[in-house]
């Protein structure tokens, strides 16, 4: 059959293969919620044994998020270049290894790390254990990173045209539920256990998703359409028939130009507008969200609560969150995608606000759920923008640029609320501060036009009239 894969792909009924592969990156971005949930779970078990005080801990609790943001926009790249397969698989060894780092006693990179910032100055206050917790949270923050940009573009490659932003939105509440269900199971841990058992649990986790992906996902046929490495024609046919979709005859006309698009022309004229306004909407609205996820937990138990019902709390926000997201999935199939972000962002500014103004345990867990179900669904949102407005050939670097640079808001977002917190501000003014990240975001996306088709129907249309695709445009409607 002579016609461009991505054509099939787009416009034929997913498959139970199809479907299998988003399944298995909801299961990865739930490695995500539980990993960022576990450091919250336990920044105070660490704070009480190493003896520091809350703003060392803000600190603490950005260091995946620093590994996140510059995995995000290095390892993302990568991926659009070697492909999402090898890029998922390294992702995944490195978030297995710092997950299990965690919980060994410091080693020579700890403690040849705590000699050299002492020599310079630096974290002198800082224990050797805090060194080594830091290091590894930070690689496994590279992991997480680089697997979020890799599997956005992996799910918008395997979807056709008419699932594709719910199934992105779908793929984005693995996070929430990887959160809570990890949460629940995470608290009742740590009522019979210490901090460690927490992060042994992500380990083994993340170490059994390795062999899945190894076995179950292919490299995409987006992917391989636009690179046409040696042999592309029948990986492409055997991924063509695991999907029961028929076979092609050749490969479809990609010129060389767009097949080695350079990952930095996410930055060209065409596309820089679009590049600037979803990273800054994403940085506003990712520092509202990491301000609920990373302090509540400490906040909880500040009160006077339990660890373990501070752990409920956070797994009660993840529901919302799940729960926003699927129902922005399913708007999706009738509604503007935009509209529907911006909508749920304001309304996320709104309720951290009244977060910042109930103290009564049950009154909390209502309005985390709230803050969840908004906040949640604004992200699944952006995932879906961010698979939309970027081509195949940038789709991992944009993606990974805009989330990398935008958790500059998730790194910026706990340190600022605890020096805040070290300064005298209560809880109600850091909220009201927070939450304004989520209508800044709402502002930025007012500028933002989507074009009504994605980029592979257009690039498919242009090859199949023997015209290499027009690859670096702004979105016009």
């Amino acid at each position: 059959m002579n016609k461009d894969p991505r054509e099939l792909i787009l416009n034929m009924p997913m498959s139970r293969m199809q479907i299998m592969v988003v399944a298995i990156t909801i299961a990865l971005n739930a490695l995500d919620g539980f990993d960022v949930l576990s450091i919250s779970l336990t920044a105070a078990s660490i704070r009480d044994e190493l003896g520091f005080g809350q703003a060392l801990t803000g600190l603490l609790l950005s260091m995946e998020l620093v590994g996140m943001a510059i995995g995000s926009i290095l390892l993302g790249r990568y991926a659009d270049k070697w492909g999402r397969r090898p890029m998922m698989l390294s992702c995944l060894v490195m978030m297995t290894a710092g997950m299990f780092m965690v919980t060994v006693n410091p080693g020579v990179l700890a403690a040849g790390a705590k000699s050299l910032t002492n020599a310079l100055g630096l974290l002198e206050e800082w224990p050797v254990e805090l060194v080594h917790i830091s290091i590894w949270r930070v690689i496994t923050g590279l992991g997480i990173g680089g697997l979020l940009a890799s599997i956005n573009a992996v799910v918008a490659e395997y979807s056709n045209s008419k699932k594709k932003h719910l199934n992105v939105a779908l793929m984005s509440i693995g996070y929430p539920v990887g959160a809570f269900t990890g949460g629940f199971i995470a608290a009742a841990l740590l009522d019979s256990y210490s901090w460690h058992s927490v992060f042994l649990l992500g380990f083994g986790m993340t170490a059994v998703m390795i062999p899945i992906v190894f076995f179950f996902v292919p490299e995409t046929v987006a992917w391989e359409t636009r690179k046409q490495k040696p042999g592309a024609l029948e990986r492409i046919n055997s991924t063509l028939r695991k999907m029961g979709k028929p076979t092609i005859d050749g490969l479809p006309n990609v010129s060389a130009e767009v097949a080695d698009t350079s990952q930095d022309s996410i930055f060209a004229p065409r596309l820089i507008r679009t590049t600037v306004i979803v990273t800054a909407a994403y940085f506003f609205h990712i520092m509202t969200f990491y301000f609920i996820l990373k302090w509540t937990g400490v906040i909880v138990e500040d009160r006077g609560y339990a660890a373990s019902q501070a752990g409920q709390v956070l797994s009660w926000i993840n529901v919302g969150g799940a729960t926003g997201g699927a129902i922005l999935g399913l708007l999706t199939l009738k509604f503007d995608l935009k509209r529907l972000t911006i909508a749920a962002m304001v309304m996320s500014t709104v309720f951290v606000a009244i977060y910042g103004n109930v103290t009564e345990l049950a009154q909390m867990t209502v309005i985390c759920v709230a803050c969840g179900f908004f906040i949640n669904a604004a992200i699944n949102g952006m995932y879906a923008i961010f698979a939309h407005a970027y081509p195949t050939q940038v789709r991992a670097a944009g993606t990974g640029f805009a989330i990398g640079l935008g958790r500059g808001g998730s790194i910026l977002a706990p340190i600022v609320a605890g020096f805040m917190f070290e300064g005298g501000a209560g809880v109600p003014i850091v909220a009201f501060v927070m939450g304004g990240g989520s209508l800044l975001a709402a502002v930025a996306l007012l500028f933002l036009r989507l074009d009504p088709e994605p980029p592979e129907a257009m690039e498919a249309e242009a090859a199949m009239e023997g015209a290499p695709p027009l690859p670096l445009r702004e979105s016009t409607a």
